[in-house]
């Protein structure tokens, strides 16, 4: 698809490169878009995992109006799909009204029925189509953070400010270093959980496109052992922790907590006014880890247009079809699960 008329007033064409400038300045400036609406997005689905990238950019006049990333994934394991995005949170499409976002639909329904795919896939933070179906499966969390230490203390449940309070006796401390001092952490920590672990190359990569954009944050012991990291994104005022591990004995630290309170710090020395605690599967761990930190759950929109399929796909963990799954990934290997897990998360974006 090279550029097809979808209204009178409102035009959608694949964007490439030399769009580049004018994307980055409409998702710069709409005040729904997010780190993961950025262009570099596109260069580290393609290269990173071989998914092809159509980024659709709509305009009405010569203007941009609109935009949706896409992504097509396909899976022998988990089938066909277009996606806004794999490995992002929340990147469904951004638009100036309803027109432009009917246009960006029509297109990349064209494109679905065009390869053949079993669905899209948008991936929003409020709800755009409230006719289709979604999968109603993760919530967000995002508070305000203050300048002032104190205040933001004041903001955390009396429990988990105690957690806090407990690393820092335990002699915690934090540095700012890179993808190789994370990944240890988050591949074992995502094996006891029992699902695949994405590559190292993958955070690598993320740091080399982002540049101070995405930190890695250590946390270490008071012999110098790392024991929890976290790599966090950073867009406009809002800071999002994103991928994250830590080893089993941080929970006796309580290094998990002092964690992100040394996150929240750090962020509001750098401007930050949010904390984008990211997305968690609804009553799962983390999301009551969030909840305890006091962030209020918001349900995520995504949401799904079946083609080919007749149901919403259930690849995810809760699904109890896959608890013998997990229960075997946690006991084989390490060195079996990192030559597998990237193959496998490949499809599960």
């Amino acid at each position: 698809m090279n550029a097809a008329t979808i209204s009178p007033s409102v035009a959608v064409a694949t964007a490439s490169e030399a769009d580049r400038t004018a994307w980055q300045a409409y998702v710069g400036a709409h005040p729904l878009a997010g780190f993961f609406h950025r262009w570099a997005w596109r260069e580290l689905l393609e290269t990173q995992w071989r998914h092809r990238a159509t980024y659709l950019i709509a305009r009405r006049g010569g203007a941009v109006c609109g935009v949706l990333p896409l992504a097509l994934v396909r899976s022998r394991l988990f089938g066909t799909r277009l996606a806004s995005l794999p490995f992002c949170a929340n990147a469904g499409p951004l638009a100036d009204d309803d027109a432009a976002l009917a246009a960006l639909d029509e297109a990349a329904l064209a494109l679905g029925r065009d390869i053949g795919v079993g669905h899209i896939e948008y991936r929003c933070e409020r709800t755009l189509h409230p006719e289709w179906p979604a999968s109603g499966l993760y919530a967000g969390f995002q508070r305000a953070i203050f300048s002032d230490d104190d205040a933001n203390l004041r903001a955390i449940p009396r429990k988990q400010r105690a957690m806090v309070r407990k690393g820092e006796a335990n002699g915690l401390r934090v540095s700012i270093e890179d993808a190789d001092s994370l990944y240890p952490l988050y591949a074992d920590n995502v094996h006891r959980h029992g699902t695949p672990a994405l590559p190292r190359s993958w955070l690598r990569a993320l740091q080399r496109a982002f540049g101070d954009d995405c930190e890695v944050m250590i946390v270490r012991d008071p012999a110098g052992h790392a024991v929890s990291g976290v790599m966090s994104f950073r867009h406009g005022d809002r800071v999002l922790p994103y991928y994250a591990g830590d080893l089993p004995r941080a929970r006796a630290l309580a290094a998990n907590d002092f964690k992100y309170w040394a996150l929240m710090r750090h962020a509001a020395r750098q401007g930050c006014t949010c904390f984008d605690f990211g997305r968690s599967k609804i009553d799962s761990g983390p999301f009551h880890f969030k909840r305890n930190w006091g962030f209020e759950p918001r349900p995520l929109a995504y949401e799904y247009r079946l083609l080919a399929d007749e149901a919403l796909p259930q690849h995810n963990p809760s699904n109890p079809r896959y608890r013998l799954l997990i229960a075997t990934w946690r006991r084989l290997p390490r060195t079996l699960v990192a030559w597998l897990g990237p193959q496998l998360v490949r499809g599960l974006g």
